[in-house]
This record gives structure tokens, C-alpha cells and sequence, in this order.
């Protein structure tokens, strides 16, 4: 078949959550189809990239797309003014429009895969192909998460609680106008469901390639926590901040030679200021390769407390041996069993409790981290987590 995939980032290198979805759902694809990718792209991305995406796809199209803060606020004022949600607004771009309109003008697609929720207004055009809406979480779910965990004083606060409901509506109704549509958890289903979206939702986890992220033989020099995530997403720098104000000192009242390595690209000030002044927090930034830092680390953190979704830094620590501590929201859709191959807790002081044990218990350590890479092999290797795709892209009657 020929298929079209739209997606909102680059799906290369594999180096977000974001990143690892698309990325893997397109190397299952191209093993059976001819694609045709069309992404946005920014700064960031860079021509060797593209060229491996090129190397698997028929055909790379990229559009560039910049935000700003003034953007950003031009974008709120029209939500404001016609009801629709500004996260889809802020990526209306009429380059996009016309890169695709172009493309359907001189060939056609048996398929058209939108990959997240902003890219699905893209593919209603494609009126005589197939169309796929992959949804990589209910974003009002993840918007009504966070507006929650504000301040009733702050701006914010209304922008999310305002979007969510839009988005809620929004995405319902998307739904309804794709021929298939998939989600990444049950949670996420019943979400969408509940948002008026069509009830034959197929679920299809986030899938990893288990043989690239091979088990790492950890030797760490003394007890080493790490969390990695992109350190500007609004629910990752809560976490953090949480973590290091509630938990992380009540670890080094227990464990007082423990350190502690926040990995992610651009980290706010805040958090970077909180490095400087412990000699124990090391906060690095984006890193090519967190290889050394989880050989030499004894544990993960996930404190995440807003979100929706699948977490992949969890599916590539568990692949890669890394025992971890999350919360329930952090680990949300992933078949992971408390005590067996993740730990779990939701409390400041059960949190620093279960890292304590991480960190000090040496059996149980071992035991989540072989459970954890089993877990990872058996459910979410992406060879079996995305045959699922198959049915869906068989026509009607077919599959």
C-alpha cells in the first residue's frame, strides 16, 4: 500500500516520547508499505535526520514551524474570539495546507496516518483514501491533569482549564471522522469514549525496539537516582520540582551519600539553579548519549503527577535494566505490576521510601530490574505490539 504519514515532530532520532512512538510505528510500516512522510521540523533537526528517515521512507517532505511566545498569544486571541482550542491553532500552518494539497493533487494514498491529535485536521482532505487518526494520549485528559495542579490565581490555570474543554469536544468529534482510530492504553480509550469519540477505538501501546535498547550491566559508584525527560514540558518540570522539594531530601536524611542526575533539554532556571546550589544534584541538560549516566545509576525516578498516555522512558528503562519508582499518573497504561517490575507510590514519604529500598536492597533491586526487561521483551517490542496496525489498514471487509 501506499501510505501517507503525517506527524507533528521529526520521528528521528528517537530521543522523546514523542519521537520513539512515531519512530517505531514507521519502522513497522515501511517493513510492508510504501511511505510517504510529511513532518514538521525545526531549528533542532538536523540534515542527517532527514536523511535517515529517507533511507527507509519513498519520500521525506518536511515544513518548518516555528513558536513564540508572541505567536503563542496572537494564537490565544483567536481561540479566544471563534471557540476553538488553541493547542490545535498554534499548529495551523497554511505551508502544511499546501505542501498537501500539492502532494493529493499528484498521487494518490491508500492510507492517511495522522500521528497525534494536531496533525488530524491535515488528513480530512484525503477524501478517497483510508484514514488513520494515531493518538498518542486523550489531550484533554493531560490538559485537564495540569490545569488542576495550578493556583487559582494563575493565568494559566484558565488557559488550560478553558482548552481542555474545548479540546474535549474537539477531539470527540475528530474522531468520529476518521475511518479507524487508535489509542495507546485503555485509560486513554475510555477517555476519548467519554469525549464523544467512536467506541471501536483500537489500543496499541507505545512499542520499543528491545534490541536497541539492549540491557545495561550498571556498576554505579555509590547510590545514583536519574530521571530523563524533556525538562520544558510543564508536567516533567512539576514533577521534578515536586520530587526535589518533598522527596529527595527525605532520601538524603536515609541515604546521605546519594546523588541525584536530572537529564533533559532545556532545563528552566529553576531547576538548574537547585544543581548549583547542591553538590549532590547534577543537572545536564539535553545529552547525545545518557549511556554513562545509567551505567553508573543505581535507580529512575517518575514523579510525574499530571500527564496521559504512555510514558517511553519507562518502556526503555525497563528494557535497558533500570529499576524505577514512579507515580500511578507516571506509569498510567503500562502493564507493570507494583513490586514485581516497577515500584509505585503517590505520597512524598512512600516515594522517598521505595527509592530508599532501590537504593539500599540489592535483591530487590535485582528482582525489578530482570522483571522489568521481561515485561519489556514480552508486550512491547514493537515486531508484536504494532501488528495490530494490519487490521486497520486492510480495507473494509478485508483484515
Amino acid at each position: 500500500m501506499r501510505v501517507l504519514l503525517l506527524t507533528q515532530v521529526l520521528p528521528y532520532p528517537p530521543d522523546s516520547g514523542p519521537k520513539v512512538k512515531t519512530y517505531y510505528v514507521l519502522k513497522y510500516l515501511v517493513q510492508q508499505h510504501q511511505v510517504t512522510l510529511v513532518s514538521f521540523v525545526r531549528d533542532s533537526d538536523k540534515p542527517e535526520h532527514i536523511h535517515h528517515l529517507e533511507s527507509l521512507c519513498e519520500q521525506v517532505i518536511t515544513v518548518p514551524i516555528t513558536r513564540s511566545p508572541v505567536r503563542d498569544l496572537r494564537f490565544l486571541g483567536q481561540s479566544l474570539l471563534t471557540g476553538q482550542p488553541w493547542m490545535m491553532l498554534r499548529d495551523e500552518r497554511p505551508e502544511m495546507r499546501a505542501v498537501l494539497q500539492e502532494l493529493a493533487a499528484a498521487r494518490h494514498f491508500d492510507v492517511v496516518h495522522a500521528d497525534q491529535l494536531n496533525m488530524g485536521q491535515y488528513a480530512l482532505p484525503f477524501t478517497t483514501s483510508r484514514k488513520v487518526l494515531d493518538l498518542h494520549n486523550a489531550l484533554w485528559v493531560l490538559y485537564k491533569r495540569l490545569a488542576e495542579t495550578l493556583e487559582p490565581t494563575k493565568p494559566m490555570k484558565y488557559i488550560l482549564t478553558r482548552d481542555w474543554r474545548l479540546l474535549k469536544q474537539y477531539e470527540g468529534r475528530l474522531c468520529q471522522t476518521f475511518d479507524a482510530v487508535t489509542a495507546v492504553s485503555q485509560e486513554d480509550k475510555a477517555a476519548l469514549i467519554e469525549a464523544g469519540a467512536r467506541d471501536d477505538i483500537a489500543v496499541i501501546p507505545i512499542a520499543i525496539d528491545t534490541d536497541e535498547q539492549a540491557f545495561i550491566p550498571r556498576q554505579p559508584k555509590g547510590p545514583h537516582i536519574v530521571h530523563i525527560g524533556t525538562m520544558y514540558w510543564p508536567p516533567n518540570i512539576q514533577g521534578i520540582t515536586w520530587f526535589l522539594d518533598e522527596i529527595y531530601p527525605r532520601i538524603q536524611q536515609q541515604v546521605p551519600e546519594v546523588r541525584c542526575t536530572l537529564i533533559g533539554a532545556r532545563p528552566p532556571a529553576s531547576i538548574v539553579e537547585r544543581g548549583q546550589a547542591d553538590p549532590s544534584l547534577t543537572v545536564t541538560g539535553y545529552v547525545d548519549d545518557p549511556l554513562p549516566y545509567l551505567r553508573d545509576s543505581s535507580m529512575m525516578v517518575v514523579p510525574l503527577l499530571a500527564g496521559g498516555g504512555m510514558r517511553v522512558k519507562i518502556l526503555n528503562a525497563m528494557s535497558q535494566g533500570i529499576p524505577m519508582v514512579s507515580t500511578t499518573v507516571g506509569c498510567e497504561g503500562i502493564a507493570v505490576t507494583h513490586e514485581d517490575d516497577i515500584l509505585i507510590a503517590d505520597e512524598p514519604q512512600t516515594f522517598a521510601d521505595a527509592c530508599i529500598r532501590l537504593l539500599t536492597d540489592a535483591a530487590l533491586n535485582d528482582k525489578v530490574t530482570q522483571n522489568g526487561r521481561r515485561t519489556a521483551e514480552e508486550q512491547y517490542d514493537y515486531r508484536q505490539a504494532c501488528r495490530p496496525l494490519d487490521k486497520i489498514y486492510a480495507p473494509k471487509g478485508e483484515g
